[in-house]
């Protein structure tokens, strides 16, 4: 009697293409994109414009494809050390696989940047390819901003962009305090996000901003640039503000009680929750507003 072979968790069980393009996808961090771009839309004063609906789609599936495919392609070394993988947390792919998600990234992405270039503003075109281009070489060769320290981190403020695209494409005046707030909330989540990380990257020759840093020095980097976030949150809204700094506040002050990789794991659901709940109360409130009619 042999023993089966182990396998990854690409194929476990048959699956469809389309639920693995999905899991690949990693739809609990759709968040990060979807809600910041029906953010930005609500800070326009709409409810709903007709205009935004193309990029709201795109910024569902087909750039979350983009984003983690992409990434999962030149991560291989590494996703094959993490044990998060082949989880929610993210899919560890195989070789034979590459193929099938580059052509998944083409055929869901080329389309929607075609239409953009056609429909929308040349300023808002340039950021969307900007905001594709970060993340593409945030895991792609040459650049592959994943593996330069500082940079990986700063590289992901890209996150808080489509509160800058939206407002470009429906031609808006942005709200520029939420803007560069997110994007240093966004600095900050990623290099604490990689504290967890550190062992997997050491072992595979990355030097990651928390590499470099370790956790106590990571928690201060991003404990840093939380609170350059809370000082701008609050210039737009003072409970945002507040959520923002509860929660960033103990996501920092656990890691510098017990700075480990480990102490990252643990803390990595709540790292999660996080864009969730500041970004449901900071939409509660703007919705509020707009059906109160006190919205400018």
């Amino acid at each position: 009697m042999t023993t089966p072979e182990p396998r990854s968790d690409a194929i476990t069980r048959p699956t469809s293409t389309l639920a693995r393009l999905v899991h690949i996808s990693r739809p609990v961090l759709w968040i990060n994109t979807i809600g910041t771009g029906a953010l930005g839309m609500w800070l326009t004063g709409q409810l709903i414009d007709v205009a935004a609906i193309p990029l709201l789609i795109w910024l569902t599936l087909p750039f979350n494809l983009l984003i983690y495919g992409v990434n999962d392609i030149f991560d291989q070394d590494t996703d094959a050390l993490n044990p998060r993988k082949g989880s929610i947390e993210g899919a560890r792919i195989e070789p034979r696989e590459v193929k099938l998600i580059a052509w998944a990234v083409a055929v869901t992405n080329i389309p929607f940047l075609i239409y953009f270039v056609i429909a929308l503003p040349l300023a808002a075109v340039g950021l969307i390819l900007l905001y594709a281009g970060v993340f593409v070489f945030y895991s792609a060769p040459p650049l592959r901003f994943k593996a330069r320290p500082f940079l990986d981190s700063l590289s992901n403020a890209a996150y808080g962009l489509p509160l800058l695209i939206l407002p470009v494409a429906l031609e808006a005046p942005p709200v520029w305090p939420a803007v560069v707030g997110l994007l240093a909330w966004s600095v900050a989540k990623h290099a604490y996000d990689a504290v967890q990380d550190i062992e997997e990257d050491r072992e595979a020759g990355i030097t990651t901003t928390a590499v470099l840093l370790g956790p106590r020095g990571t928690a201060l980097w991003s404990g840093a640039c939380w609170l350059i976030s809370t000082a701008l949150f609050a210039l737009v809204s003072v409970p945002v503000a507040l959520v923002n700094l509860s929660l960033a506040g103990t996501l920092v002050a656990w890691m510098l009680l017990r700075p480990t990789p480990a102490t990252g794991r643990r803390l990595y659901p709540l790292s999660v929750a996080f864009p969730y709940i500041a970004g449901s109360v900071a939409s509660g409130l703007l919705l509020a507003a707009m059906f109160l009619g006190i919205y400018p």
